[in-house]
């Protein structure tokens, strides 16, 4: 039982080793050179690293219901943003997809809004402060601040998912 136990430390602790060793994907769109910096992760075929975390873009409209449960079906769910810089990263994503609005994980359930993988929702960008409790489901803008929409709508989106963690 205890080489089970040295040996899963010890894995944690390679794995952890892994992720501190930095990366930096450049691309240029639009004239605007963008660096994306991540840690060393392993993110499946399709999927972006940043942070600590692996996103894919689906270029497939859905509802925002529907687009959850797509991104529950492989392990992850619509993305959370919890800063300005993976903002960024996220509207990257939208525009090298050829769109300017693709579905996030935001939701208002009872005036509150909140993120659909239960992150905190401590960082906000609306494009315009009125806009944040007429319609109950978020999408990012390319170009501003996100906003909101009928959950009804087709949209792209965008998945997020945590990478390995011990």
């Amino acid at each position: 039982m205890k080489t089970v136990v040295v040996l899963s430390i010890l894995l944690c602790a390679t794995l952890r080793l892994m992720l501190a060793v930095k990366k930096s994907v450049f691309f240029n769109q639009h004239n605007i050179t963008v660096l994306l910096a991540a840690r060393y992760n392993i993110c499946p075929d399709g999927w972006f690293s940043y942070g600590s975390r692996c996103f894919m873009f689906v270029n497939s409209p859905m509802t925002w219901y529907s687009a959850e449960e797509h991104c529950n079906s492989v392990g992850a769910n619509l993305a959370s943003v919890s800063n300005p810089r993976e903002y960024s990263f996220l509207q990257q994503m939208a525009q090298t997809g050829g769109q300017s609005i693709a579905w996030l994980g935001g939701f208002n359930l009872q005036g509150r809004w909140m993120w659909i993988d239960r992150e905190g929702f401590y960082y906000t960008n609306w494009y315009s402060p009125s806009s944040s409790s007429s319609y109950a489901c978020m999408f990012l803008r390319t170009t501003n601040g996100w906003g909101n929409s009928p959950c009804s709508s087709a949209y792209r989106f965008i998945c997020s998912k945590n990478t390995f963690s011990c």
